[in-house]
């Protein structure tokens, strides 16, 4: 597989096989990708990496929170004025996953449902969280979606698929009790790894792209 397929075989998947996932390989697809471009080589990413009985006991303790109270969000998914056309994009691509799944707009007890298969990573058997040290600023959020990125692709090259998830900084002092991370990081994210179950209707979908001339500039 070459770059150039990788980077079109990537996507997020949202239904898992329950197959496991080789531990070693993981590890060595994070070892890997910590060669991303990093300004200032800072490296600011840590990883932790959660399979097996760990994954089943958060999964467990995620079920009880989702029951109780929410907690304060680590930073805004979203910005709170999201404007077209970016508004517009992420309406456009939600309806379109529900569309597939079956879920009607005035359904919105199922659609909650359906969002909270999030925090059992959509039925995949290992998972990933990214912390970052508080002190931390864009740039190095940066560096981070460019390791995210590096590992799906090599992801992909393995067989595997994944589901990068932002919605778990909604839920930090949880993560942050499970994983035992120190006050100083902040989650940033957590991400789903597997193998895709090809019966799963939501991931028959194709999210598009806007055409390059809607945000590319040549000057020469």
């Amino acid at each position: 597989m070459d770059v150039r397929d990788a980077v079109a075989a990537r996507r997020s998947v949202r239904g898992f096989q329950d197959t496991p996932v080789d531990l070693a390989l993981v590890e060595r697809l994070v070892a890997e990708a910590a060669r991303s471009p990093s300004g200032g080589n800072l490296q600011p990413w840590h990883i932790d990496i959660v399979a097996g009985e760990a994954m089943n006991r958060l999964k467990q303790a995620m079920m009880a929170k989702l029951a109780g109270g929410q907690e304060t969000p680590e930073y805004d998914i979203y910005p709170k004025e999201l404007v077209a056309p970016y508004r517009d994009r992420r309406f456009a691509v939600g309806e379109a996953m529900y569309e597939r799944i079956g879920i009607p707009r005035e359904d919105k007890l199922a659609r909650r449902m359906w969002f909270a298969r999030n925090f059992a990573f959509f039925g995949a058997p290992l998972a990933l969280f990214m912390t970052v040290d508080r002190r931390m600023g864009p740039p190095q959020w940066s560096d981070m979606g460019m390791f995210l990125q590096t590992f799906m692709l090599l992801a992909v090259e393995q067989g595997l698929a994944t589901c990068a998830q932002e919605c778990w900084a909604v839920y930090p002092e949880t993560v942050k009790a499970f994983l035992g991370t120190s006050d100083e990081r902040m989650l940033f994210c957590g991400m789903a790894v597997g193998y895709e179950d090809l019966s799963e209707p939501a991931n028959a979908l194709r999210t598009d792209r806007a055409d390059a001339g809607e945000w590319l500039r040549v000057l020469a």
